[in-house]
């Protein structure tokens, strides 16, 4: 009878596991793999003209649908050490019932400067945004990789100043990642030679569809035509392995909805296919729609292609 009580109870206990298990399997299920995500600076000249500040953004964000936002640092400049208003910030994203994913960095120096006074400079300039980061709960602050030289002396500099920010941001539980944003950072080779050489798990890649061109016309970043550009679709692979970000870069959208520089179902085949699960963040720059038509066309086209390659992989 004894023995017979023991084995009732242990098939008891057997299904009330798997039952729980099943409840467990199903939960998971229905977590999305993958999220959307907002780039601030697709609202950029929202923000720059004063139609929107930066607390409403935060606001709009959840309003249309995203998990997440991506800050861009211009446009809460002065605030990096400002805890009361970092603390806003907490405020309006717990409100929104938003993410905040991490800050894009800008106008700091450049972490890849041949000088090394100017690099340590530059260097310093990240750390309060690295605290900032932190204290807003994001993962990573998105850096430059820029300076001045050669491809091999931008390397070593790029390398030197990404490890030396990495340690600090470390100890904060923040990484650092670099965009293909200009220059020798948009050659993918280049900047996947880069990842490897610095070697630290806390130090990544932000890759974004768009920001190939390699050389312009007068030898600027970002003014004159663009005269050389690096293979988006090579490019975004080889930065993949790194990648603790991705940003969907859009101009502009044909008829059916799709991209017309682009070609979005590869780009999301690209990013899935190398086993990223992480959030992708809309950063329109397009001219032909207003902003928040050509952030809601991306994210209705990010959400397409990603159901295609379910639909393709099943």
């Amino acid at each position: 009878m004894y023995r017979i009580l023991i084995f009732s109870w242990m098939l008891l206990s057997f299904w009330q596991c798997k039952e729980k298990s099943q409840e467990v399997t199903e939960v998971v299920e229905s977590i999305p793999e993958m999220q959307v995500s907002l780039a601030q600076w697709s609202f950029h000249k929202a923000l720059q003209s004063g139609k929107m500040t930066h607390i409403d953004f935060i606001k709009k964000a959840g309003e249309m649908g995203f998990s997440g936002v991506e800050y861009v640092n211009q446009f809460f400049k002065d605030k990096a050490q400002d805890t009361t208003y970092l603390a806003q910030m907490n405020q309006a994203a717990k409100a929104a019932n938003v993410r905040q994913l991490l800050i894009m960095i800008d106008g700091e120096g450049y972490l890849a400067d041949a000088d090394s006074t100017k690099r340590t400079e530059a260097i310093n300039n990240h750390l309060k945004w690295v605290d900032a980061a932190a204290f807003l709960g994001c993962h990573s602050i998105r850096v430059n990789a820029h300076g001045e030289g050669t491809e091999a002396e931008v390397s070593a500099a790029a390398v030197d100043g990404l490890s030396r920010l990495s340690k600090y941001a470390a100890t904060k539980n923040i990484n650092v990642l670099v965009e293909n944003h200009g220059g020798y950072s948009s050659d993918g080779a280049w900047l996947s030679n880069v990842m490897k050489t610095v070697n630290m798990p806390n130090c990544g890649t932000l890759p974004d569809f768009g920001n190939f061109c390699v050389k312009r016309k007068d030898g600027d970043m970002w003014s004159s035509p663009c005269v050389e550009e690096y293979d988006k679709y090579k490019g975004v692979a080889e930065l993949m392995p790194y990648a603790k970000a991705v940003s969907a870069k859009s101009y502009d959208f044909g008829e059916i909805g799709y991209e017309t520089t682009i070609e979005y179902p590869k780009m999301i085949s690209i990013v899935k296919d190398a086993g990223y699960t992480g959030f992708i963040g809309v950063e329109y720059e397009g001219e032909s729609a207003s902003e928040e038509e050509g952030i809601k066309a991306t994210k209705v086209l990010i959400e397409k292609c990603l159901e295609e390659y379910k639909s393709g992989n099943q």
